[in-house]
């Protein structure tokens, strides 16, 4: 086949969950199949000019790739451009969400690239770049997530009136564009049942389809010598996505004072690109936390900790972080829609919590049982080792591209 994926994105450096899924479904299908990759020039790269680690790894899953310019306002209250974006929120139909990665150069290079080449199929990698695509009914939409649903669980959960009545706003628009797209494209592939199932309820997709995410065993399988465990407790996370920057704010505020007040010494580290200056401030005022920011590779900090933890209150889609901590070896406890969408089983293959009472609770019943953490380890292992291999879901993949 001659596939046109169009994403917003290069897939490297890769820091997100997203680029993980996306980049080891690429690679097996770019070995068996000719891909044409189309994404927004990577300004982060662009800066390092000796090595601009994006366009320079871009083989690695495409036959030929085109990069767009366009630079959306950094996410930051400080910045003129996207405060100005936030208050055109308020009266532009499309999702703020949306409307930052809205391009006619990009429209205009997806229209020249397919008067070049006859495509076989056609894939819109998230929903962000659909609106630059000039034509939907022929495209498979490959949908991460329920995003209206992360919108609506921000406005549950926000701490103010005014965020309230901003996310539900967002959460609307983001309901009413989602719906467009997914009766618009030709099939809807989503990375769980439940967001298949929740697509069929919400917005009445006839053709949506289901391929689960995988692991990569071999790559995150922990070294043969016994790592020194540095930290007791780990999060893994891009830190410019809200859903992890509300619950390591939730961790700090609420859980770990729990933690800390009958287990005094206990660490974490938050690990994870871009964190705000607020989840900056939380090693500042405590030097149990530590906070990385970019790492060149997460899975030392997997390997020196002792638990993983997935503290989310609000999210979608699926969490690549549980499996790798997983294929890691290492034990997990997250709340419920941390592990959603993940064929999970309670008290065996992981620990779920949901109130911070429980979260911690939890927490300290793990790192007082090195047995019992053992345990549920070696569990979740044999889970994603007999059941979440890339290679058959890839050809999953392939096929519902036909």
């Amino acid at each position: 086949m001659k596939i046109l994926w169009i994403k917003t994105d290069f897939l490297h450096p890769t820091t997100r969950g997203g680029q993980i899924r996306t980049l080891e479904m690429l690679r097996r299908l770019h070995a068996r199949h000719e891909v044409h990759y189309i994404c927004f020039e990577d300004a982060e790269s662009l800066q390092d000019q000796a090595s601009p680690e994006g366009p320079k790894r871009a083989h690695e899953y495409s036959t030929q790739f085109y990069a767009v310019p366009h630079h959306p306002p950094q996410k930051s209250l400080t910045s003129p451009a996207f405060l100005m974006q936030l208050a055109n929120g308020l009266i532009s139909p499309m999702p703020v969400a949306v409307n930052r990665w809205r391009s006619g150069a990009m429209r205009e290079k997806i229209v020249q690239v397919c008067a070049q080449y006859r495509f076989d199929a056609v894939v819109c990698d998230f929903l962000f770049p659909a609106p630059n695509l000039p034509e939907l009914k022929d495209c498979v939409l490959f949908q991460h997530n329920v995003e209206a649903m992360i919108w609506h669980r921000h406005a549950e959960q926000a701490t103010s009136l005014a965020k309230r009545i901003y996310f539900k706003l967002q959460a609307q628009r983001m309901s009413a564009y989602e719906h467009k797209v997914c009766a618009a494209v030709r099939r809807v592939i989503a990375v769980s049942e439940a967001d298949a199932k929740m697509m069929r309820e919400l917005y009445g997709v006839k053709d949506v389809r289901a391929v689960a995410t995988g692991v990569d065993l071999d790559y995150f399988h922990p070294p043969e010598a016994t790592a020194v465990k540095k930290f007791d407790l780990v999060f893994i996370g891009s830190m410019d996505w809200m859903p992890n920057v509300d619950g390591v704010q939730w961790l700090a505020a609420e859980i770990l004072p729990l933690i800390h007040a009958r287990r005094p010494a206990t660490t974490v580290a938050i690990v994870g690109r871009k964190p705000s200056p607020a989840v900056e401030a939380l090693a500042l005022r405590d030097p149990r936390i530590a906070v990385t920011g970019t790492v060149p590779d997460v899975r030392p900090y997997l390997w020196g900790a002792q638990v993983s933890i997935v503290p989310l209150k609000v999210g979608g889609g699926t969490r690549l972080k549980i499996f790798e901590s997983m294929a890691a070896g290492v034990p997990v406890i997250s709340t419920t829609i941390g592990a959603e969408g993940l064929p999970v089983n309670d008290g065996r293959d992981i620990v779920l919590a949901d109130s911070a009472q429980a979260f911690a609770d939890a927490c300290l019943r793990l790192l007082a049982a090195p047995a019992r953490t053992r345990e549920i380890a070696d569990a979740a292992f044999t889970l994603v080792k007999d059941n979440f291999g890339w290679d058959a879901f890839s050809l999953q993949f392939e096929e519902m591209l036909r």
